[in-house]
């Protein structure tokens, strides 16, 4: 399956896209700091300005949104005033990437080197009253935390492994025996990640011009779509009214990545998505 490109270029590093009913589809402008609202017809709808970078956010319960800026996390509200909740480490050389929120209203974000894959990164979690945990530690690139429908399993990817993990979720929230879902992921380097209404995987390649779906139980591929233009394919979401269009962003990567880098594609796998859990804080 190929996907058609829904947006013109908006974004230099896109990421992190989120479809939310009364918001519609959001995605971050990573290193412009800002995440950007985009219309049923592909065009910039908005902007919010979170810092000097942006990894990823979620809606919050009663409006407004959590986002994880690039050694913080703010709580911007529904008029759009900001409040950082300040700096969780102090070296430059690091910085937020992806994250998403679990089954409690939890807010989590992993962070990674600027440069190189060196295992510093740790996978924070806010909780809802503002208080910050580390999760886990020696992380090389977070990306794409998902959950199963029932709340008693999380996916995770550490990019450089090539493959997805699973943790099972204690009736705390807490992870544990930690196990390997999809080993060897090849065509790319697994980032982003989003999870159907059937339980399976998808997952998109950074490098590998697509996403993949794959069944988490057996490892097994299921489906493949293809992006034409763009081969930093960043991450994906489902969205629109039946939640069954994925929506795909794209990076330029710094001026690399293809013509048309920089855009949203969309692809109909005739599969539904689910909502993602929001910030209770």
């Amino acid at each position: 399956m190929r996907a058609s490109q829904f947006s013109d270029i908006l974004v230099g590093h896109g990421e992190g896209p989120v479809w939310w009913p009364e918001d519609g589809l959001r995605i971050c402008d990573g290193f412009a700091g800002r995440i950007v609202s985009i219309d049923e017809n592909g065009r910039e709808a908005g902007s919010i300005h979170v810092g000097s970078f942006v990894g990823a956010f979620r809606p919050r319960v009663g409006g407004g949104l959590v986002a994880a800026a690039e050694r913080s996390f703010v709580l911007v509200d529904p008029g759009g005033s900001r409040r950082d909740l300040g700096e969780l480490w102090s070296d430059t050389g690091i910085r937020m990437n992806d994250g998403g929120c679990d089954p409690q209203g939890r807010f989590y974000c992993g962070s990674m080197p600027s440069a190189g894959d060196r295992p510093v990164g740790v996978l924070y979690r806010l909780d809802t009253d503002g208080r910050v945990t580390p999760v886990l530690e020696d992380l090389s690139c977070p990306n794409g935390m998902v959950y199963s429908a029932d709340g008693q399993t999380v996916y995770y990817i550490d990019t450089p492994t090539q493959r997805v993990d699973a943790f099972d979720v204690d009736e705390a929230g807490e992870w544990q025996n930690r196990r390997v879902a999809v080993p060897n992921i090849q065509g790319g380097s697994p980032d982003g990640m989003t999870i159907d209404a059937n339980g399976n995987l998808w997952v998109a390649l950074w490098g590998g011009s697509g996403v993949r779906c794959f069944d988490p139980g057996t490892g097994e591929q299921l489906a493949a779509i293809e992006v034409e233009g763009a081969s930093q394919t960043s991450a994906c979401t489902f969205g629109g009214a039946d939640l069954d269009r994925l929506y795909i962003t794209t990076s330029t990567d710094g001026g690399a990545g293809g013509p048309k880098a920089g855009a949203v594609f969309v692809a109909e796998p005739g599969v539904r998505g689910v909502l993602p859990a929001v910030y209770a804080g």
